[in-house]
């Protein structure tokens, strides 16, 4: 049986495929950015993050989303509040192909203890041992850390050998004073915090240059924006504590984004209403995106800055060595 076809029909039919045929795809996807690593890049400190089925506190404010809105490229957060070196060889690398076009990482911070360091560091001087974490981490930056940044960088460089690679730092956290009523940060200690910092973004540096990567120092960028400037790019003690001590909406905005998107695009970025607006607009599909990932995502362990426990054993042990009447002390200091 033959089917016969109307001259009006014919030329319908003509016409719809060589639309179809002519129409580009509504919504082509862009280049691949998979953006890797810690809370620092995941955005913990924005306070608003996608609901993906994990404790990632994945943010479209955190600049990894930022630059992918600006440019048009399809991210792949893999980052994760929490992660470690390990968690990212395990977790996050299997994110990355031959075809990733761009990627960024932002490591090390807690393998080198970042949020146990600051959690000795904010007790009063009198029950901590300040000096002694902020030694360690030294040690482990200088004499551990760059071996297993090297691995890893290797591995990402043999999973995405064509990828534009940008390694990214972390800034100094304080100015000299410390004006939250529950933490004991002297100056000498902020001093040698954000030395601890210059020394990791120093280490890493190396290492990300050994590789042929680009290393986004964030340090100068937050240069009066640190925790009790104004305004501040970085939290202070915060509400729910894991914000604490992370940058914040306008760290990412004007500290990271502005650092991190001429290495990785070759062109600069100043985050405007459109860019949070497009940003914003990506957050279901980046939660989509991460829910495929949140059983191996669920093994990541937090690593969260700790309030000063002044009711403890170790905190009247040491004000009876030290001399202190606890309660007085207190009392004397809970408005200051």
């Amino acid at each position: 049986m033959k089917w016969k076809i109307s001259g009006a029909t014919a030329a319908a039919v003509t016409f719809l495929t060589a639309t179809l045929v002519a129409a580009p795809a509504a919504h082509a996807a862009g280049p691949s950015y998979v953006a890797l690593g810690d809370s620092y890049a995941s955005g913990t400190g924005t306070r608003s993050y996608v609901d993906d089925g994990t404790s990632c506190q994945r943010s479209t404010y955190a600049y990894a989303s930022l630059i992918a809105a600006a440019r048009g490229y399809s991210l792949n957060l893999r980052a994760c509040s929490g992660a470690k070196i390990p968690d990212v060889t395990n977790n996050q690398l299997s994110a990355l192909t031959t075809t990733t076009k761009y990627v960024s990482i932002s490591i090390g911070g807690n393998d080198a203890g970042f949020a146990d360091v600051l959690t000795e560091c904010a007790m009063p001087g009198w029950m901590s041992d300040c000096n002694g974490a902020i030694d360690g981490a030294q040690a482990y930056i200088n004499n551990t850390l760059p071996a297993k940044l090297s691995t890893l960088y290797a591995s990402i460089r043999a999973k995405s050998p064509t990828a534009k690679v940008v390694v990214v730092g972390y800034p100094r956290i304080f100015n000299g004073e410390d004006c939250n009523a529950l933490t004991w940060f002297s100056p000498a200690e902020e001093t040698r915090l954000n030395a601890t910092a210059d020394l990791l973004n120093s280490r890493t540096a190396t290492q990300a240059s050994a590789k042929g990567f680009s290393f986004a120092n964030p340090t100068s960028r937050f240069i009066g924006h640190a925790v009790c400037d104004d305004p501040e790019y970085l939290n202070g003690l915060s509400n729910p504590i894991s914000e604490s001590y992370h940058p914040n909406k306008a760290g990412h905005a004007s500290g990271y984004a502005p650092v991190v998107s001429p290495l990785l695009t070759g062109a600069s970025l100043k985050v405007d209403a459109a860019t949070l607006a497009a940003a914003a607009g990506s957050a279901d599909e980046l939660a989509e995106r991460q829910r495929a990932y949140a059983a191996a995502d669920s093994t990541i362990e937090p690593e969260v800055f700790r309030l000063p426990d002044l009711d403890s054993p170790r905190a009247r042990a040491a004000a009876r060595r030290a001399g202190i009447d606890i309660d007085r002390w207190v009392a004397r200091h809970a408005h200051r």
